[in-house]
């Protein structure tokens, strides 16, 4: 501890100082991580991280201002079985909150990313057991779930997808009308409108532009509308996103 190789953030507790910042924040409030927070302990991809954690404290517990500005802080009574690890809280417990109080699109990208880990039972169960305020809001979100999102970038484009009426687009569609094959985003079949989420990371050097112009055109002339959104459109103005997805319906 002198020689800092070992961190001692809270009573009974030691880390290296490679660990999770998040938790070892939420040692040292003595709180348990949720919502997104949990969600990335899980290894569950998300659509943002959090500025500060987002941590859980029971319902009557005070928090000093010190803690405060450490933590986003959530209150739930959880029981001892509903908390991982001493620090999260279980899949199940974190899919249940996340799915119930998040944004659509934060909602989906982690609801995604379990189905894609092969959470999908745990998934099941968590729309099986809803109830209460906000249950249908649960089961339609499990409902959406799709193992073959490929990342949290394409799963938030989904939601903004979603929110268009007459458009119907799933992950991930094998197309075979054109050769070679090609496997977009996201298809919406009836439509023929083929919606990507461009990363400048995908498209990082002249063979992967290339391929990708080509299988653009290839589509285009077989008839299908290609859109493309870049990730800050996607993230940051889903009303423009939202509006050249409305005008071919």
């Amino acid at each position: 501890m002198r020689e800092g190789i070992v961190l001692h953030p809270a009573r009974d507790c030691y880390t290296l100082p490679s660990a999770d910042e998040a938790v070892r924040i939420a040692h040292e409030v003595s709180g348990v991580l949720c919502l997104t927070s949990a969600a990335l302990h899980h290894g569950w991809a998300v659509k943002q991280i959090p500025e500060r954690p987002q941590v859980s404290f029971r319902r009557n517990r005070k928090l000093t201002a010190a803690q405060l500005r450490l933590v986003e802080p959530h209150r739930h009574d959880l029981r001892r079985e509903e908390i991982v690890d001493g620090v999260a809280t279980c899949k199940e417990v974190t899919l249940a909150q996340s799915l119930r109080s998040l944004p659509d699109d934060e909602a989906l990208a982690i609801a995604d990313s379990a189905a894609r880990a092969g959470d999908l039972a745990v998934l099941a169960r968590v729309g099986a057991t809803a109830s209460g305020r906000g249950a249908e809001r649960i089961r339609r979100r499990v409902s959406e779930a799709r193992a073959d999102a490929a990342n949290a970038f394409e799963s938030v484009l989904r939601t903004i997808a979603n929110t268009v009426d007459g458009l119907s687009v799933e992950p991930q569609r094998l197309i075979t009308s054109v050769k070679p094959w090609v496997r977009p985003d996201l298809v919406d079949e009836d439509l023929r409108i083929v919606v990507e989420a461009d990363s400048f990371e995908w498209h990082g050097d002249r063979a992967a532009l290339r391929r990708d112009a080509r299988r653009y055109d290839l589509l285009v002339v077989d008839g299908w509308i290609v859109l493309r959104f870049a990730w800050e459109d996607v993230m940051f103005d889903q009303d423009f996103v939202r509006s050249v997805l409305l005008p071919p319906l």
